[in-house]
């Protein structure tokens, strides 16, 4: 049991794009900044753009949308930016 939750965790850490520092610092701007859904969805786009990877402004904002109605957190973060990110 506990062999098959690393497998799972380790297959999922080789999905993920960004790593929790990053996600984590993303969040923190996110937060500390005050920034509305637009500017949020900025951010956003910017740090895609700068990992690679581009976004739809409007899928952006969507994002966005759902993060702030998950209360910011890490995972739903990382969920959505995962999604949205499209390899340039």
């Amino acid at each position: 049991m506990v062999q098959a939750s690393q497998n799972a965790q380790a297959s999922q850490n080789e999905i993920d794009k960004f790593s929790m520092n990053e996600l984590s610092s993303l969040r923190s701007h996110v937060i500390q900044g005050g920034l509305d859904t637009w500017q949020a969805a900025e951010m956003f786009k910017v740090f895609l753009a700068c990992h690679g990877y581009g976004v739809s402004i409007t899928d952006a904002i969507r994002a966005a949308g759902r993060v702030e109605g998950a209360g910011c957190t890490l995972e739903s973060l990382q969920k959505e930016l995962d999604v949205i990110a499209v390899a340039n």
